[in-house]
């Protein structure tokens, strides 16, 4: 049996130093739930997962598949088959964590069609009866950041968002593990801090142009009150469905 949050600290895989936990860091702290981030472009290594209640994954400028370039792909993904199969861990995986998941069990990841910016995502007919997405409203506004997409999900996995650049916009396996591609982790530091990534940077100005950077923060500032409001209620919902609250 799996450690009740709380009991063990959540475990955290990033990717990229300035993509954490962000908002959630408060949410977590208020609910006395410890964290640890495992820094595993800086070659920091995977721990034995039996000493944590929970594992969240999030993005980073990286690919599925470059495992050529960056190895430890390949370990995370089988620890992310090791939570999610064989441990029956909550799961919560973001952008890059998001198309994890789905790699990791057995699903696949693609190039798509580059989102970028403040855009809208929509509930597909099985999120009626999601607990990760109770109380939200059919369509979002969310923060794109993706070129790559989820094209094909694993068997044992239920499609709960869309768009229509992107099918797979959300999505949940079983009753503890639940991914987004969009990103809901938002700060009023966000995009300045993600700008100062090579890659980040050259997707966001490839996608809408020289100087969007400006443009982009002040969408997000004007938007933040509502993002953080959905963040809350996402969080909240995924607290109570992986604990059976």
């Amino acid at each position: 049996m799996t450690a009740a949050l709380g009991e063990r600290p959540l475990l955290v895989f990033q990717h990229v130093a300035c993509e954490h936990p962000g908002i959630f860091r408060e949410f977590l702290a208020a609910d006395g739930i410890g964290w640890q981030a495992v820094e595993l472009d800086a070659g920091e290594p995977i721990p034995d997962l039996s000493g944590y209640s929970a594992l969240w994954v999030m993005g980073g400028p990286m690919d599925t598949w470059q495992e050529a370039e960056h190895p430890w792909l390949a370990d995370e993904k089988r620890a992310i088959r090791e939570a999610v199969i064989d441990r029956g861990l909550p799961f919560f995986g973001l952008c890059l964590g998001h198309q994890l998941l789905a790699d990791a069990l057995g699903g696949e990841v693609a190039p798509g069609e580059p989102e970028v910016g403040v855009m809208t995502v929509s509930a597909t007919p099985e999120a009626r009866e999601s607990p990760f997405l109770r109380g939200l409203p059919q369509t979002l506004t969310a923060l794109q950041w993706h070129g790559a997409e989820v094209t094909r999900v694993p068997d044992s996995a239920r499609v709960l968002m869309e768009s229509p650049a992107c099918a797979v916009q959300a999505m949940s396996v079983g009753d503890r593990a639940f991914s987004v591609q969009f990103h809901v982790e938002l700060t009023p530091s966000t995009v300045s801090d993600w700008a100062e990534v090579p890659a980040y940077r050259r997707s966001l100005e490839s996608t809408l142009g020289a100087g969007a950077l400006g443009d982009l923060e002040q969408r997000l500032a004007s938007h933040m009150e509502d993002f953080n409001a959905v963040s809350r209620r996402l969080y909240e919902n995924w607290t109570a469905a992986v604990t059976g609250g």
